[in-house]
């Protein structure tokens, strides 16, 4: 028998459009009769349940952050998966890092990949918006609550996104491959987005008890990263693998015959050889999350962090932990997916 599950008060609230009518009106009772529909909804119990061992899978709607794209593939495995309907990209949110700082030069990389993926038929790829905000101060009373935030173009979007995407059993999938900044700001913004969002980042490295939120991508917003995993459902992709065995030289005679093809063969030779430079692996944990995540823990977060830390709260195993870790990945089943799409004629069609 289908479930009959009651949406969250924030849920029901973020149903309500703005601009809705004065109280009295037969449009309003129109709305009113919508808004209750859409928060006592009637669906099959297993099939919302999540795919694979994380909290989100492909089904979820997706935001990406991240600096700049020229020393990694995850923004050319979000765009093909994107286009075959194995992950809804709602959005892109370019930032800064310090390897990365122009904003500017930033932005024009992504919008060129996707420029070239658009030139060359593919879907479902939205323009991307650049969101700027210095990395956040802990206070002196260590008070998360009291940070004062950025009200960054990004946050604003998290807020806004998941107030209209986010269902109770499917929240939206705030991935991230940089800071933490902007995400951490969408709580400051709204201490209710928590209830929305469920953030996926690859950050950190492993070590024998859980996982050091330090480099890559942990060390550049220490506060941030205490905040969010402090408020948040937050999952750490801590497993990396060799990046350049995505598009290696020998095949590069194999990239279809297109803009996109043409933007890989550039890019090529730009990839870091460095697997902590692999940002595609939270992106693939998500669409790939039944075959790609191999092993995953339950983990806690530290105490806040003290102030000038250069790197984020430990993550402990913890079998209770309200987080999860990415403890082992199969780099092999992303590979053989970007280029099962990449091959395949219907990714760049009507």
């Amino acid at each position: 028998m289908p479930d009959v599950k009651q949406a969250s008060p924030s849920a029901c609230r973020a149903s309500k459009p703005p601009g809705a009518q004065r109280p009295g009106t037969l449009a309003t009772a129109l709305l009113l009769a919508t808004v209750i529909a859409g928060c006592t909804e009637t669906y099959d119990a297993g099939a919302s349940r999540p795919h694979g061992p994380l909290p989100v899978d492909e089904r979820n709607p997706v935001l990406l952050f991240n600096d700049s794209q020229y020393d990694n593939w995850e923004g050319e495995y979000a765009v093909l998966l994107a286009s075959s309907g194995g992950l809804s990209l709602d959005g892109i949110v370019v930032n800064t890092s310090p390897n990365a700082t122009n904003i500017d030069d930033n932005l024009a990389g992504w919008r060129n990949l996707i420029a070239a993926a658009r030139n060359s038929g593919m879907r479902g790829l939205p323009d991307p918006i650049k969101s700027t905000g210095a990395p956040l101060v802990r206070p002196a009373s260590g008070d998360i609550d009291v940070t004062v935030g950025n009200g960054s173009a990004g946050a604003q979007l998290i807020v806004s996104e998941s107030s209209r995407k986010s269902l109770p059993y499917r929240p939206l999938a705030v991935v991230t491959a940089g800071r933490l900044t902007d995400v951490a700001d969408a709580y400051l913004l709204d201490p209710t987005v928590v209830d929305r969002v469920v953030v996926v980042s690859t950050l950190g490295t492993l070590t024998a008890t859980g996982a050091a939120m330090g480099v890559p991508n942990g060390e550049m917003d220490p506060w941030a990263d205490t905040i969010v995993t402090s408020r948040f459902r937050f999952v750490a992709v801590s497993a990396h693998y060799d990046q350049t065995a995505d598009v290696p030289a020998s095949r590069l005679s194999e990239l279809p015959d297109n803009a996109f093809g043409t933007w890989l063969a550039s890019r090529q030779s730009q990839i870091w050889n460095d697997q902590l430079a692999a940002d595609q692996v939270a992106v693939a944990a998500v669409a790939l999350s039944t075959s790609f995540v191999v092993a995953v823990e339950r983990v806690s977060p530290g105490g806040p962090i003290a102030a000038g830390a250069t790197a984020g709260p430990t993550l402990t195993d913890d079998p209770n932990g309200p987080l999860w870790l990415v403890r082992q990945i199969a780099a092999s089943v992303a590979i053989a997916r970007f280029w099962e799409i990449l091959l395949d004629p219907k990714t760049y069609g009507p």
